[in-house]
């Protein structure tokens, strides 16, 4: 919203001191937030006058007319100027920018000589003095002295504020409510411009023929002009103040309709009475209707759309924008004036549904006041009729389905408690009567009626915030709340937190990505027809109709992020992501949609009923890797990513998070079915890491041989606490252990046998070696391992170590067959 400080004084009587900076503090404090301050005064600098053209010589011997005047301009001879414009004759009074002058865009004006002629100075347009964009010839001004100061006459004089309006603000989309915002803030006298006009009583008959068949509509106005210049252009003071509040003057009939919906905040519109049939309706639209706006674009209408209409059909989208067939044309000699009031979430969704923000839907959604809708019309027709020269019908619509506005019950130490400012009871009066309400009661609870142009107020604590607002935010103490004592993080939370810590240490990049995946992306990862993880949970309302689904699979998103990545130019990744993954409630294809109110709080059946509906919701951790794990150097051929690699990310995560992980051969998708490790936490399988599928890479765009872990969290127990390690100062005995199996057995299963038979005094194991050879046997393989044992109380010796040794091959022995390797 934009608003010239001389509109503004016109109905706030601002003091003659009063600065800018203490307006943009006030206006502040009021609530309102100011985008930016053009100060007009400042966009020409120098002299600029009020000049009459004495004389015209059309030079001719040049390609275009050239005009050489002489121009009057307050001095003891006329100043000698050039122009090209051909739109003033002698006589006229114009804008002379004399040497010195420099315009908006650094244009500086000096005494020079061009076709043949000294030029003394610049006739201006508009346009050249960047009060509108208007370039089809220089300013002709009705009436002025010559040698005075222009800038006053053409609006140089002004300083304009650009408002952000809060949408609980809404009547501060108008003069009006800026003014009186202002007028109580600066403690000055308010004078309401809806004075400015007397409402009259409806007749018996209308202006013209009309019918209201829906209750998105609660009044609707009519007044007729006729005989009227509808085209005529509008008065200077008025074009002036539209261009300053950023509209382009169209002609007389909308020129009024535009400058009352700013100053009044109250749209209206101005329909061409003779194109007009038969008798106009006011109703939802029809399936199949269509209407075309002014914005000249074909739409095709819902039925939730409000509609005036008449035996042609649609005329106007109600509370947004009228259509062609019927607005004010060249010809147009008859006007109808329409103030209506509207249902503001009918307009609010039809202004969504077909994209069309305008000036009224953006003043009609957030409510206007339907108090003054006559008065509107009013004062729409009293001007036409000034400036037009129009003849003013008596006949008057006014249908009317206004409800009485509730009044609502306020505790008077209610600010007070709620702020923590002592407000006494003249104050809390004093400030509702500010924001127009109507205040009764003498007790201790006051009632209050919101005025009508304050539809945001509906409930105590709009009153409270009222009280606080008006009185000032300033009074309000800062003080920092004290926070409540908590008890931490818990232990899930921690244990998130070491696991992502502990792969970003480990050379991981952590990313988030969206949970909504598409359709296909089952079948990109090569999932079985039977997988659970197909049975996705659809968003009814996606943020994009191509990923409806919530995903099952964490590695279902982040393979996105890797695209990306490699399609910028990244080869080598390791990336990770914890996050939610969402699993159907058990029985949920048999659940009904469950819709709650809002306009008071659900049944406790019906909250529950939700709550079984909400998906399972367990937190993964996956991981992918692609390109090389170790880059390629003068003293390193390097080595790509390989299946081991995902492994590992799966044995960090473990180690993070406190449990013990087995890795068995497995098969699942989308990983490659002879390079996949089952995961698996006290026999239950907890994820799967490895090398994805070829065709599977092929289809997401990744290289081959990427490698990729996903492991459910929620499905880890928690570690009980863990009681803090003992420190040796004994020396450490290293063993190497070489045990023969059969190639079937998984090293990961031999590694916890020997770790089981070793005992307490085991401090690390390690797999450094398997060979294979026909000495050892068909089908068999040898496993090395490195023991390090020590104790707490003693330096361990030989036999003991060797006791230690057997021990675990014992184990091991007994379990898989295990033998030491001669």
């Amino acid at each position: 919203m934009r608003i010239p400080v001389s509109w503004l004084a016109e109905y706030a009587a601002l003091p003659a001191d009063l600065t800018t900076e203490a307006l943009d503090a006030a206006l502040v404090e009021c609530g309102l937030e100011v985008e930016e301050v053009d100060d007009l005064r400042g966009r020409v600098t120098g002299p600029l006058v009020v000049g009459r053209v004495a004389s015209i010589e059309l030079l001719t011997e040049f390609k275009k007319p050239i005009r050489h005047c002489q121009v009057e301009v307050g001095e003891a001879e006329p100043r000698s100027i050039i122009c090209g414009a051909m739109n003033f004759a002698e006589g006229d009074l114009v804008v002379v920018a004399l040497p010195g002058a420099e315009l908006p865009g650094g244009f500086t004006i000096a005494s020079r000589k061009t076709y043949g002629r000294l030029s003394d100075g610049m006739i201006c347009s508009a346009r050249e003095l960047g009060v509108s964009d208007e370039h089809d010839g220089i300013i002709i001004l009705p009436e002025g002295t010559v040698g005075e100061d222009a800038r006053a006459v053409v609006g140089l004089d002004d300083v304009v504020f650009e408002l952000a309006i809060t949408p609980d603000m809404g009547y501060c989309f108008s003069v009006r409510g800026i003014a009186r915002e202002v007028a109580h803030r600066l403690g000055v006298a308010f004078t309401d411009p809806v004075a400015k006009a007397a409402e009259p009583k409806a007749t018996e008959h209308p202006p013209y023929p009309v019918r209201v068949e829906t209750d998105g509509c609660t009044r609707f106005t009519l007044r007729e002009v006729r005989d009227v210049d509808a085209n005529a252009e509008a008065p200077e003071w008025m074009a002036k103040r539209l261009v300053q509040a950023g509209m382009r003057p169209l002609g007389l009939a909308v020129d009024v309709t535009n400058y009352l919906m700013l100053e009044l905040g109250h749209p209206l519109h101005a329909f061409d009475r003779d194109a007009l049939q038969d008798v106009l309706v006011v109703r939802r639209a029809q399936p199949g209707e269509t209407l075309k706006t002014l914005d000249d674009v074909e739409r095709k209408l819902d039925p939730e759309d409000m509609v005036i209409c008449d035996a042609s059909g649609p005329l106007s989208l109600a509370g947004v924008m009228g259509g062609l067939t019927s607005e004010v044309v060249p010809g147009t000699r008859n006007v109808l004036i329409e103030a209506a009031h509207w249902d503001p979430t009918s307009i609010a969704r039809t202004s969504r549904r077909h994209r069309l923000t305008s000036e009224a839907s953006k003043r009609y959604e957030r409510g206007a006041d339907a108090a003054i809708s006559m008065l509107a019309a009013q004062r729409a027709a009293d001007l036409l009729v000034e400036y037009g020269g129009g003849t003013l019908v008596e006949e008057v619509a006014d249908i009317d389905h206004r409800t009485p506005i509730t009044a609502i019950e306020l505790p008077v130490d209610r600010p007070a408690k709620t702020v923590g400012v002592d407000y006494d009871r003249a104050t809390v009066v004093a400030m509702l009567e500010a924001s127009g309400c109507t205040v009764e009661g003498e007790g201790d609870v006051l009632t209050v009626t919101p005025a009508s142009w304050r539809p945001d107020i509906t409930d105590p604590a709009d009153l409270v915030e009222e009280v606080v607002r008006l009185h000032g935010y300033a009074h309000v103490p800062s003080a920092t709340p004290r926070a409540i004592a908590g008890t931490g993080l818990t232990s899930a939370q921690r244990r998130r937190r070491r696991v992502a810590r502990a792969l970003a240490d480990n050379g991981f990049t952590e990313t988030y990505t969206f949970p909504f995946v598409s359709r296909d992306r089952a079948d990109e990862l090569g999932l079985d027809e039977k997988d659970p993880q197909r049975e996705a949970v659809a968003v009814l309302n996606p943020l994009d109709d191509a990923a409806p689904l919530l995903r099952a699979t964490v590695l279902a998103s982040l393979v996105n992020a890797v695209r990306i990545n490699l399609a910028r130019g990244a080869k080598d990744l390791a990336v990770f992501e914890e996050g939610l993954v969402f699993q159907p409630a058990e029985g949920w294809t048999e659940l009904d949609t469950v819709v709650l109110p809002v306009s008071r709080r659900p049944e406790d059946e019906a909250i529950a009923a939700a709550i079984r509906r909400l998906p399972v919701q367990p937190r993964h951790v996956a991981a992918v890797l692609c390109g090389q794990a170790v880059p390629a150097g003068i003293d390193s051929p390097g080595r790509a990513v390989d299946w081991a690699d995902a492994v590992e990310a799966a044995e960090i995560v473990a180690a993070a998070a406190g449990v013990d992980l087995e890795t068995a051969q497995g098969e699942a998708a989308p990983w490659h079915p002879g390079r996949c490790a089952e995961l698996r936490v006290d026999g239950i399988v907890v994820g799967h890491a490895g090398e994805l599928h070829p065709e599977v890479c092929d289809r997401l765009g990744l290289p081959r041989r990427t490698a990729a872990m996903e492991l459910d969290l929620t499905a880890l127990p928690l570690p009980d606490l863990a009681p803090a390690p003992v420190i040796s100062h004994f020396p450490a005995t290293l063993i190497d252990v070489a045990v023969v199996v059969a190639e079937a057995v998984p090293a990961g299963q031999v590694e916890a046998a020997l770790r089981e038979g070793a005992g307490e005094l085991l401090e690390g194991l390690r797999l450094f070696d398997v060979y294979r050879d026909a000495k050892l046997g068909e089908g068999r393989k040898s496993l090395a391992f490195k023991l390090e044992l020590r104790a707490a109380d003693r330096t361990l010796t030989n036999e003991e170590g060797v006791a230690v040794r057997d021990a675990a091959v014992a184990v091991a022995a007994e379990r898989f067959g295990a033998g030491l390797r001669e």
